[in-house]
């Protein structure tokens, strides 16, 4: 079965592959920013909560106009009177009241009051609203009627035709009940109508009650304007609708609440306008702020949450994109908008028309205590974070400051800095992960263009058939080949040694055994001169034997050397003593002695130091001319010891400085019968050297008169 095996490249990418961790890191940052700039939010909203409401404390008249306020808030029943910026043309037309269309209620089959026949919504039904300007009110109906009948000429009767009541409280808190029933479509104003609640007998027209009729295609709108001096704070408005022009009995009474009984009227929710003057201009805060009383009724707002956005991020397009920033805006943009929530630019705004809050925060404003609340969206599009902070009067809360703002700016603070750092982390690992391809490319060629000169330098038969050519650079890889040309090399000398080594013993071998068969031969023919042919075969044997010797001298020296324990000797001393030996045994040479340096200890065998310098000064001697000293100089180089022994004579070849001291290799020209030369001199003091932690080097001298041994320990 074959093994699978992944290569250099696929284990390199990998593990590159783990360079995705960092994007995953990068996102978990900045969702751990959004949470601390959601705090830094947080305490941002409580600190302008906090600074509204100071600018509310301990100023009671600000809410005395709510107290006769019902603590329910009823919607439909209860109105809110919206601020409006600029005085209402009664003309009977929505115009006027385009940017409030917003806030219109639907009056229907949910606000019937009474009836005389079964209700179609295609018979009658309208939309109200409130609107308050300086010290007006005034009030528009959308009226939805499929038969318009209005008051006959000569009739006294106001209920005996469409009609719109209008019931209220007076500031001297009297219950007051007000008719309009006109002849026809254009200005109107009320009746005044008796104060018994069964009775729709009208005693005065009102002209404070001012207003416009306007028929339309579906039936007919109503605009009314009246003193916001002439009720207290309770109001209610009512439909009524007649089709049958015979009998005049109306069908139907749609209003906000019914309009005969004072106890049921609804509140007129009117924003303080000094509260309103004191937040105005929080409206440029971006943020949205309320304040609420007690009974968390709105009393003023300021601000539009569409564009409370909290943080303020700069999202403008440079005119001139470069090319960069046009890839980023065509391709990553619309890749990170699928993967990134991005802010709505439009949402459900649950407040909208609003005259009265609920929260936990607000309710925990209104016990004493600031707080906030985060909440979505009905429409899940955008989060709202809103702070409470109450509004105090002797110790007491009087309301509540609420101010609102949507996370949109953090999330697309958070938006652009994840897309920077996606950019730089696409763009890091994109650079990375080609690199590191390039790379493992790059290092399993040379790895492979390296085993395949490996292969080719060696045939199949295991013969070593070229070299490797070494590369000059200074990485494993280079290092590796000049290690796999060295090694070829000593195995290409090894090889040639061992094809050598034949002829070489062969041709040392040669004479020995000649003179010997010789000498028996010659034995066998003169006995007379027998002694004399013995003596010839002894020597021929001894050279044998010598031969021998020789041979395993390197291999007995190795052993000798495992088995030798170091010691601490006098390098000069041996030095004096050593070229004392030679000058007596070798008394046709002169001996030259430098010493440069005063006494030394080396650790080592003094034994195995002499017969090193043996080998070594042996080997100048025979290449060394009689009437020229052999120099031996002692001397430090560096931080090293050395010692070196010229000769004046033969030089050495270029190609064979660096194979002296290999085994078996010699550069004689010829050699003498008394003598036999193996090429094992030098090998042995390598040998040596090596194992007094030193090394030898050998080469010509500078000025060619001779060669130069130098030893470094």
């Amino acid at each position: 079965m074959k093994r699978f095996a992944l290569g250099l490249r696929t284990k390199i990418l990998f593990f590159a592959s783990f360079l995705l961790a960092i994007p995953y890191l990068g996102y978990q940052y900045v969702w751990e920013l959004e949470s601390y700039l959601r705090i830094g939010q947080e305490q941002t909203l409580v600190g302008t909560a906090s600074a509204v409401a100071t600018a509310l404390h301990e100023r009671p008249a600000l809410f005395d106009s709510r107290a006769g306020f019902s603590a329910e808030v009823t919607p439909g029943k209860d109105l809110i009177a919206h601020e409006i910026q600029y005085p209402i043309q009664l003309d009977g037309r929505l115009d006027d009241w385009q940017e409030y269309q917003t806030h219109m209620k639907d009056y229907g089959a949910s606000s019937l009051i009474e009836q005389s026949q079964v209700y179609h919504p295609a018979s009658l039904q309208f939309k109200h609203m409130l609107g308050r300007y300086e010290q007006f009110l005034y009030a528009i109906f959308d009226v939805t009627d499929d038969n318009l009948i209005f008051r006959p000429q000569n009739s006294l009767r106001v209920d005996r035709n469409d009609f719109l009541q209008v019931a209220m409280i007076s500031n001297d808190g009297l219950f007051k009940r007000y008719l309009i029933a006109p002849y026809e479509p254009g200005w109107v104003n009320a009746y005044l109508l008796d104060q018994s609640t069964d009775s729709l007998t009208p005693v005065s027209l009102e002209t404070k009650i001012q207003g416009q009729w306007r028929i339309t295609d579906k039936g007919y709108n109503v605009e009314l304007r009246f003193p916001l001096s002439m009720l207290s704070s309770n109001i209610a408005f009512a439909i009524g609708d007649v089709d049958d022009e015979m009998s005049r009995r109306y069908k139907y009474l749609i209003g906000t609440a019914n309009p005969t009984q004072a106890d049921d009227l609804g509140n007129v929710l009117t924003p303080s306008p000094e509260i309103e003057r004191i937040i105005k201009g929080l409206k440029h805060a971006n943020a949205r702020v309320w304040v609420v009383d007690s009974q968390r009724r709105v009393l003023a707002k300021s601000g539009d949450i569409l564009k409370a956005r909290g943080l303020s991020v700069n999202q403008t397009t440079p005119s001139n994109p470069n090319v960069w920033q046009r890839f980023e805006y065509n391709y990553l943009k619309p890749l990170y908008s699928r993967i990134l929530t991005n802010p709505a630019s439009d949402f459900i705004d649950d407040l909208a028309n609003a005259y009265a809050l609920e929260g936990k925060d607000i309710q925990q404003a209104l016990n004493g205590q600031a707080d906030t609340l985060w909440r979505l969206s009905s429409d899940n599009k955008a989060v709202i974070l809103s702070a409470a902070h109450p509004i105090y009067h002797n110790g007491e809360v009087m309301g509540a400051v609420v101010v609102e703002q949507t996370t949109h700016g953090i999330r697309t603070l958070r938006n652009q800095a994840l897309e920077k750092q996606f950019n730089f982390i696409l763009a890091v690992t994109a650079i990375g992960v080609l690199s590191l391809l390039l790379l493992a490319s790059r290092i399993s060629n040379r790895i492979r263009d390296l085993r395949n000169a490996t292969e080719s330098a060696i045939d199949p038969s295991g013969k070593i058939v070229r070299s490797i050519e070494p590369s000059n650079s200074t990485d494993e890889i280079g290092d590796l080949s000049r290690t796999f040309h060295q090694v070829l090399e000593k195995l290409s000398q090894y090889n040639a040694y061992l094809e050598n080594m034949a002829s070489r013993l062969s041709h040392e071998l040669r004479t020995p055994v000649a003179v010997v068969n010789s000498s028996l031969d010659n034995i066998v023919l003169d006995p007379e001169n027998q002694k004399t042919y013995i003596q010839r075969a002894k020597e021929g044997i001894s050279r044998l034997s010598k031969i021998l010797n020789n041979m395993s001298e390197a291999t007995r020296l190795e052993e000798a050397i495992k088995r030798s324990e170091k010691e601490d000797f006098d390098l000069i001393s041996l030095l004096k003593g050593c070229v004392e030996g030679y000058r007596m045994t070798h008394t046709n040479y002169a001996f030259q002695l430098d010493l440069d340096m005063e006494a030394h200890t080396l650790s080592g065998d003094p034994d195995l130091f002499a017969q090193m310098l043996d080998k070594v000064v042996s080997n100048a001697i025979e290449f060394s001319a009689p009437d020229h000293p052999i120099k031996i100089r002692a001397f430090k180089k560096r931080q090293n010891i050395a010692i070196s022994v010229t000769n004046t004579g033969v030089l050495l070849p270029e190609n064979m400085k660096s194979q002296l001291t290999n085994s078996m290799v010699s550069v004689r020209a010829n050699t003498t019968s008394e003598s036999s030369h193996l090429g094992l001199g030098l090998f042995i003091a390598k040998i040596i050297a090596e194992f007094h932690k030193g090394r030898i080097d050998i080469d010509n001298q500078p000025d060619h008169s001779g060669v130069i041994v130098l030893l470094q320990f």
